[in-house]
């Protein structure tokens, strides 16, 4: 049976068969050394583990629960965690925000915010919202995530602002 091969933060990567059933933040953690994804609930609920997925080439990111996601499932998939998120030494702008809008106090759920953040990011980079839709995306965006301290609106407000900040994402 052949490996399974997949990237994470555009790094080939194999997994052999053995480890079809393999959560995907297992790996992430145990085999890559990459501890930024949170495991917290084990069965999808929380969210804190959200990672970035292309499932193919090119293709818009989604979300992904890396908790429940066995690794069978993640053939010639593109992953990307929060490690990827900072690039030469510098902040994604949505980073930026959460830090000025301090959306965490203990932090744990931050990393997958930030994933789910970001998928919407990629969105909206190709394909622009009207400025009166901007709450109710970034509320179907981060919805389902679960915040322990409550941050809620300190994680929004950041979402909208990095958002709006950026040229070419409301129109």
């Amino acid at each position: 049976m052949a490996d399974i091969s997949f990237s994470v933060n555009g790094k080939a990567v194999h997994a052999s068969q053995d480890e079809a059933d393999l959560p995907l933040i297992d790996f992430l953690q145990e085999d890559l050394n990459l501890t930024g994804t949170k495991f917290c609930c084990g069965i999808g609920v929380c969210r804190a583990c959200t990672v970035s997925v292309r499932r193919q080439p090119g293709a818009p990111s989604e979300p992904m629960i890396a908790c429940s996601t066995p690794l069978s499932s993640l053939s010639g998939v593109e992953v990307y965690t929060v490690e990827s998120v900072a690039e030469g030494g510098k902040l994604h702008p949505l980073q930026q925000e959460f830090l000025d809008h301090f959306s965490f106090q203990c932090g744990y759920c931050t990393p997958g915010f930030l994933m789910a953040a970001m998928t919407l990011w990629d969105r909206l980079t190709d394909n622009p919202i009207p400025r009166s839709s901007l709450d109710k995306v970034v509320d179907d965006a981060l919805k389902d995530h679960i915040c322990r301290c409550t941050g809620y609106i300190r994680y929004y407000e950041a979402v909208k602002a990095a958002i709006l900040k950026q040229p070419g994402m409301v129109a």
